[in-house]
């Protein structure tokens, strides 16, 4: 029992894993120094945990809408995964590939590129803070 370990969780491995005194002294080198390279070295973006959910890109019109909690329309959708299946869950990202959403898409991939109009995604979890990206909605 004293050798215990989970070796797989979800989409992360042992690979690049680091001890709490390592992630202790590199929070210390940033208090102190300010130097915030080690600490990025222990902990991950966030776009890591999502990274084996299926993609919705989209456009930077309609990031902060969906920040504030809106569902995903057709028409601010810039790209997606062709492995989308309605009711799934997905990943909603910008342009740049930061994390904003997670949501349960209403149409499956096929579906959303026929489609004019319409919510393809239903948003679940926001991420990323309201007014990081201009409000561009009325």
């Amino acid at each position: 029992m004293a050798e215990l370990r989970r070796t797989r969780v979800g989409p992360f491995t042992e690979e690049g894993i680091v001890t709490l005194h390592d992630l202790k002294d590199a929070y210390q080198f940033w208090v102190e120094d300010g130097d915030e390279s080690f600490l990025r070295e222990c902990i991950l973006p966030m776009e890591v945990a999502a990274g084996h959910l299926p993609r919705v890109v989209i456009l930077d019109s309609a990031v902060d809408a969906i920040c504030h909690g809106a569902d995903l329309a057709r028409g601010g959708v810039a790209g997606l995964d062709d492995s989308i299946v309605k009711g799934g869950t997905v990943a909603v990202l910008t342009l740049k590939g930061e994390l904003v959403a997670v949501g349960e898409s209403t149409m499956s991939s096929l579906d959303i590129i026929a489609a004019e109009k319409g919510i393809v995604v239903e948003t679940r979890r926001v991420f990323m803070k309201p007014g990081t990206y201009p409000r561009m909605w009325r």
